[in-house]
């Protein structure tokens, strides 16, 4: 099984021609019949090797965290930083292999992370708010600091993203830590809005990225698909908590409507943008308001069978016509902001 980015680095190294490889690619959309910029190619396993690498990476990674734990505060995240990127230097760096290279960056950055919060939970029981912080912070950037130096060593795509949320976490942070964590009415709010606005700088970034690689060629479209990933549940959840979903204070009909009508706003930015991670991550939030919808008219006992029902067959026919109704959609956007979107267009022909 060969990927996207496989045949990427077969176009670089001159193993095949640019037009080898562009028929190839029409010859698989043909047989799928979705253009290639539709499919939101990424891949994570290509066999079952990749899984049991995985498991065994963890159960390593599990051990050392232990071994840390157990000798002084602080020891496991930098004894899992150190043997992920270890690790990270054969399966990724000379393996490229997909699914442990994610949880190896995770782990890395996780252990940055998490090894000053570890001591700083063990040496601040008396310290001020505004200290600890500061200091968490400054973990977080730590974690930013570490997932930059991770890209730039194995350009493993979800380090993008893992390097955004530390840089939203540390401002955050810092925002909270400034404004005084005791003089906060509502932290809750504070923080999810801030969540949101951080939410919405990083879906701005993964649209630099898109915007880059209009006919997602590259690493870039792969970036920009963690980056999306990410950005989909901080703008989703707030949104959706501030409607009434979280708490089950969404008042009957009303907010229920209210609630399908913000997810069809998200479907018409989805198809736009040709990413479904917004529609993904607020899913949950819309089966309980159209759940609530059914029965506010009496179908208790039917109201999750219909929800599933509606809300499944609503996202196959999106599936199923997701090209079509997205060259649609484009369609009727300005000409400037469709030069800027991924490629909507005809299924390409196989040479």
């Amino acid at each position: 099984m060969y990927s996207e980015q496989d045949l990427r680095d077969a176009v670089a190294g001159g193993a095949i021609s640019q037009e080898a490889a562009d028929a190839l690619r029409g010859h698989v959309a043909e047989l799928r019949q979705m253009p290639v910029t539709d499919e939101e190619n990424f891949r994570l396993v290509n066999s079952l090797n990749d899984i049991f690498v995985t498991i065994a990476a963890i159960l390593l990674l599990v051990a050392m965290a232990g071994i840390g734990s157990a000798v002084v505060a602080g020891l496991a995240g930098i004894l899992v930083a150190g043997v992920a990127w270890f690790m990270a230097e054969f399966f990724t760096r000379r393996r490229r292999m997909a699914l442990p290279s994610i949880i190896l960056m995770l782990a890395f950055v996780g252990g940055i992370v998490s090894a000053p919060i570890e001591i700083l939970s063990e040496t601040t029981a008396d310290q001020s708010d505004r200290l600890v912080g500061a200091l968490v912070a400054a973990s977080f950037i730590a974690g930013a600091v570490g997932a930059f130096l991770h890209w730039k060593r194995f350009m493993v795509p979800i380090t993008i993203a893992a390097l955004s949320a530390t840089i939203a976490a540390s401002a955050i942070a810092l925002i909270v830590t400034a404004i005084g964590p005791a003089s906060i009415a509502d932290p809750e709010q504070v923080i999810l809005s801030l969540v949101f606005i951080a939410g919405l700088a990083i879906f701005a970034f993964a649209m630099r990225w898109d915007m880059s690689d209009r006919k997602r060629e590259t690493r870039r479209s792969d970036v920009a698909f963690w980056l999306h990933l990410l950005a989909a549940p901080m703008i989703a959840h707030p949104l959706f908590h501030w409607l009434g979903i979280s708490d089950g204070s969404m008042v009957g009909v009303g907010g229920a409507v209210i609630v399908l009508a913000v997810y069809l706003a998200f479907g018409l930015v989805a198809l736009a943008i040709d990413r479904r991670a917004l529609l993904v991550s607020a899913l949950a939030y819309v089966l309980f308001a159209l759940a609530e919808l059914f029965g506010e008219f009496g179908m208790v006992e039917l109201s999750v069978a219909l929800t599933a029902l509606v809300i499944g067959s609503a996202l196959l026919m999106l599936s199923a016509f997701w090209p079509a109704i997205r060259g649609t959609v484009v369609q009727n956007l300005p000409d400037g902001m469709q030069a800027r979107l991924p490629v909507a267009g005809v299924i390409p022909q196989a040479a």
